[in-house]
């Protein structure tokens, strides 16, 4: 209501009004309940019976009710006087006639529900909710040339050729091609999709499908999770802290690894000392030094359980093991029928049962991890080159300096099978994945060969996988991370001469190494931590180059 009509005072009842500008009048629809009762609605003129002698309290009571609807009727004109023209207009249209009483607006709208009910009880059975209040508007006029251009040719066009059913179609109407590529998608299909279905009804799979988005909706976050295989190409790889910053050295490093069940890598260099290091990426703190006088080391490696190191050295015949739990010292001096001079070379077995010493004039030396005992010898033809254990534990592998590779049985000591690495004149290094599927074997020529492990042990002369020609200089160290996704290759008689293939597209990765920072320098040994999250070097200038792995979360 305008605040000018708020403000103005109601007329007074007992005043006299102004006439109404309308003469017409329409007959009382209500009778007074009794003298200062509220009205009440009285039934229409048809079904009223007249009384046959109205008394003279009815005669009151009539006359009262008419006053009192002609003093209402003179304030509703008193108001409308001061309606503007837009106000009463749009009162027309949503209530009636201005001049229809309460009682007329009421019973119309009664009626309008009473009708709606009705319309939505017809509306139940038919299932299909239907809107009373939208229609379609039609258009005004047709245009005969819109008609004509809706006819699509079919002949000029390879893909709705298919869809012709006869010569005579060669033009469709629009409606009936869309009906045509309906029926071309449903015969594909099979039927009609369930997401193309409009009166489908929901299901409770349909509830827990939308509670499930809605849950999904409910937070943030990368919904995009990464692949678990390593990607070719670009190696997400980060420079660290050399592993041995808190104990540099000038020495050539000969031996880096990392422990199999603590976040530790150990590293070894001619200058006498095995030190361990708290793996962090940052400062990389030093726990322990451990120094054997006048025993320049050859290798150091824990066994399988971390719970020893062993060591040899490059001019004695003693194998040095140093208990970390203990922390004892203890040399092994002289091996119960092992006739060598010098014990430089060996490797442990991945279940720590076995040790494996290379010898000279092809012998291989397999001792007791425990007990430091000799079980038995293997003899290769030639010098052995390289050996290591397959991820079992029951097989070993010896290339030998004639470019060709022995297998042998560790229970019964006996050769099960003889195959020539193709291409190699010297070989130098041989490695075996974890998962029992590759075998790499590095020749004095610079050519790394991936072979598959049945046809090492079936075939004489089996082809390798894939041949990596990316060094150029003689292969002397092989290592495959424990996922079997990198191969890592290097020769220590070139600078910068180290590459990492991937598996198992063998591919080298082309982001490393950095040729331009020449930080690598010469590489005498390498190593992955157990879980492939960090990878250690070793270079002639006494550092132990740590990097960081990125797509492996774990250390």
């Amino acid at each position: 209501m305008p605040p000018e009509r708020r403000s103005r005072t109601r007329p007074d009842r007992r005043a006299g009004a102004r006439l109404d500008r309308k003469s017409r009048k329409k007959p009382d629809r209500r009778a007074a309940a009794g003298p200062g009762g509220p009205p009440r609605k009285a039934a229409p003129s048809s079904q009223r019976k007249p009384p046959a002698r109205p008394s003279a309290a009815a005669a009151a009571i009539a006359v009262a009710a008419e006053e009192e609807r002609r003093l209402r009727q003179r304030n509703r004109l008193a108001l409308e006087e001061d309606k503007p023209a837009v106000e009463r207009c749009l009162e027309e249209l949503v209530f009636g006639d201005v001049e229809d009483d309460e009682d007329v607006l009421l019973r119309r709208l009664q009626g309008s529900r009473v009708q709606a009910q009705e319309d939505s009880d017809d509306s139940e059975a038919e299932k299909e909710p239907k809107d009373n209040f939208l229609f379609q508007k039609k258009p005004v006029w047709v245009d005969e040339e819109d008609e004509d251009d809706e006819m699509v040719d079919m002949m000029n066009n390879r893909f709705r050729k298919d869809m012709m059913k006869n010569t005579g179609e060669s033009q469709l109407s629009k409606d009936k091609l869309q009906k045509r590529l309906k029926e071309e998608f449903q015969h594909a299909m099979g039927g009609v999709p369930a997401w193309a279905e409009t009166n489908k009804q929901k299901t409770s799979l349909d509830d827990e499908s939308e509670e499930d988005e809605d849950d999904l909706l409910q937070r943030t976050g990368n919904f995009i999770s990464t692949s678990t295989s390593l990607p070719k190409g670009i190696l997400k790889i980060k420079n660290c802290q050399h592993a041995n910053a808190e104990r540099p050295t000038t020495a050539r490093i000969s031996s880096v690894q990392f422990h199999p069940r603590a976040q530790v890598v150990m590293v070894a260099a001619l200058d006498n000392a095995v030190s361990l290091f708290q793996v962090d990426g940052r400062t990389n703190p030093k726990i322990q030094s451990i120094y054997l006088e006048k025993f320049p080391i050859y290798k150091a490696c824990f066994s399988a359980n971390g719970e020893e190191v062993l060591a040899t050295s490059i001019h004695s015949k003693v194998l040095y093991v140093y208990d970390m739990l203990a922390g004892k010292l203890i040399p092994v001096h002289q091996v119960r029928g092992l006739k060598e001079k010098l014990v430089r070379s060996f490797e442990v077995s991945p279940d720590g049962s076995f040790l494996l010493i290379n010898g000279v004039a092809g012998y291989l030396h397999l001792l007791s991890m425990k007990t430091k005992e000799l079980i038995g010898s293997m003899k290769i033809n030639g010098r052995v080159a390289a050996s290591t254990f397959s991820s079992d534990s029951k097989k070993v592998y010896a290339s030998s300096g004639d470019g060709e590779v022995y297998v042998w049985d560790v229970n019964s000591r006996k050769c099960l099978n003889r195959f020539v690495d193709e291409g190699s004149l010297y070989g130098l290094s041989i490695a075996t994945s974890r998962n029992g599927q590759y075998v790499a074997c590095g020749s004095n020529c610079g050519v790394v060969n991936i072979y598959n492990q049945d046809s090492c042990l079936q075939e004489t002369n089996p082809k390798p996988v894939k041949a990596i020609m990316n060094l150029v200089t003689g292969v002397t160290s092989l290592t495959f991370n424990p996922t079997t996704e990198i191969l890592a290759i290097a020769s220590e008689e070139m600078k910068e001469a180290v590459r990492l293939v991937h598996l198992p597209s063998c591919t080298v990765f082309s982001n490393f190494p950095v040729i331009k920072k020449k930080t690598i320098s010469l590489v005498h040994t390498m190593d992955f931590s157990p879980r492939s999250g960090y990878f250690a070097l070793g270079n002639e200038k006494g550092k132990a180059l740590l990097y960081r792995l990125h797509h492996y979360s774990d250390f």
